[in-house]
């Protein structure tokens, strides 16, 4: 019994894709602040492997990444998917076009940096709540 209940409250797991050091120490200090279990990854192939692998509930991903963009780790997380995977984008990019390619893709979530932190807590607790 105690068994199946502890699975039940695993924490979530939020996969962090980005390339810069201080927002992932950052975001990931105040994520599991929260109570979240956090994986990083520093470039968009890295992040699409463990993706696939690890299975997370919510990816943050940088749209400006080495290797692999975020819109193309975007773009095969939604074609190989069945269940599609909760994904909130973040940039430093100001175009609007950007955020509507983001949404045309899928994208449950879309900030510009630099945004308040609060703002991007509360849409991973929306999205995974």
């Amino acid at each position: 019994m105690s068994e199946s209940k502890e699975a039940n409250v695993r924490a979530k797991r939020i996969l962090l894709v980005d390339d810069d050091p201080e927002i992932i120490e950052t975001l990931r200090l105040t994520l599991e602040a929260k109570g979240y279990e956090v994986l990083v990854a520093r470039d968009g192939n890295q992040g699409l492997a463990m993706a696939e692998r690890d299975d997370p509930d919510l990816v943050i991903l940088d749209m400006m990444m080495p290797k692999r963009s975020g819109f193309l780790v975007l773009e095969k997380l939604r074609r190989t998917r069945p269940v599609p995977m909760r994904v909130i984008m973040i940039t430093a990019n100001e175009g609007s076009r950007h955020q509507a390619y983001a949404e045309l893709l899928g994208v449950d979530d879309y900030l510009r940096k630099p945004f308040a932190m609060d703002r991007l807590v509360e849409s991973v607790d929306r999205l995974l709540g």
